[in-house]
């Protein structure tokens, strides 16, 4: 088997030549509250750099956001944490104690804020423009979010969502279907056997991809 070039190094800030508004957001982040897998990376030409402050937005812990592999967001994807939350069981939502002075004698009255705990993204989600993620949501693996979404629940695997607030449109597979991809989990192969078979990954069926599979008996390398 003739050896393959090696794909794209996933611990580069910039990953496609001549594009720097294209940022993989694994080197990138900074903060232990945001966890990212290999290859996600988020489009933005003005300043994608910038993802950690202007994307994720209330942060203020304990809770985590985490985004699986080969992710796609789109220009504008925002992520609200449960730092966003007021009250809303009492006359006002309005964060005196923040204000300081002797408003500040009263921060007990922000414990116990409503969340929903950390906002999990699976593998290979597609997020499209000016997408935005409520505090605590789960989204499944390979889900697609229609531009200007705004996903106030969680999202099946393979699930197309859209609206405000985001309904399911209907998914990507059958669940016999989606029963397989996720058996199969193709992101989690070795990037080499990966490499080969990009082509089946990228335009085969589920048989097609269940044959190329590590393992698989009629494993073969893709052809051009």
């Amino acid at each position: 088997m003739s050896s393959l070039p090696l794909p794209a190094d996933p611990t580069v800030l910039h990953p496609v030549p001549g594009q720097p508004r294209v940022v993989l957001l694994k080197p990138l982040v900074t903060s232990p509250l945001i966890e990212v897998g290999e290859y996600s990376y988020y489009d933005d030409p003005d300043d994608p750099t910038a993802f950690e402050t202007r994307n994720v937005l209330y942060h203020y812990g304990p809770e985590k956001l985490v985004i699986g592999k080969f992710c796609a967001l789109g220009t504008g994807v925002r992520f609200l944490m449960n730092g966003a939350n007021h009250r809303m069981d009492d006359p006002s939502t309005f964060p005196f104690p923040i204000m300081g002075g002797s408003w500040a004698e009263h921060f007990d009255l922000l414990a116990g804020l409503p969340g929903r705990g950390d906002t999990v993204v699976g593998n290979d989600v597609w997020f499209g423009y000016d997408a935005m993620v409520m505090p605590g949501v789960r989204i499944g693996h390979g889900a697609i979010i229609a531009a200007g979404a705004v996903v106030v629940d969680d999202v099946p695997d393979y699930g197309i969502v859209g609206g405000n607030p985001a309904t399911l449109i209907r998914t990507r597979h059958t669940d016999e279907e989606i029963a397989r991809l996720l058996a199969l989990a193709w992101w989690d192969w070795p990037v080499e056997h990966l490499t080969r078979h990009v082509r089946t990954v990228m335009s085969g069926t589920v048989a097609d991809l269940e044959a190329v599979a590590p393992g698989a008996r009629s494993d073969r390398q893709d052809t051009p």
